[in-house]
């Protein structure tokens, strides 16, 4: 069975064909780097995305957050509910990159801040 991507590891965006069989990759052509090979395998054998939200902290705060590493993809939006009721307490202040919980539902990714918050 033929599958065709787009890769968005890099600007260039190279439209992928890509051969599989059951679960395997078989090919990857169309590829203009190893990059899009790797990411050709991985989008159609275990595909992941970097959640990018916002919470509120137990003051009321919004803060702006995202996973440190990618999640597998038919685990968004159970990573989702679980983010939404998290309430970090920031009233100390916190940091770009600082984490606010780790290995988020056995994921192995943390959720960490991208925006700064300042000490009450």
């Amino acid at each position: 069975m033929k599958k065709y991507l787009t890769c968005i590891v890099c600007p260039m965006g190279c439209e992928l064909e890509v051969e599989v069989d059951g679960e395997k990759v078989v090919s990857v052509q169309g590829n203009n780097c190893v990059r899009g090979r790797d990411y050709a395998h991985t989008e159609c054998t275990d595909p992941r995305r970097v959640i990018t939200t916002t919470v509120k902290t137990k003051d009321g705060r919004i803060i702006s957050v995202k996973t440190d590493k990618a999640v597998p993809k038919n685990m968004i939006f159970e990573c989702m509910d679980f983010i939404n009721a998290l309430r970090p307490e920031c009233s100390n202040g916190c940091n770009v990159g600082d984490v606010l919980c780790k290995n988020i539902l056995g994921t192995g990714a943390s959720l960490v801040a991208c925006s700064k918050i300042q000490r009450m």
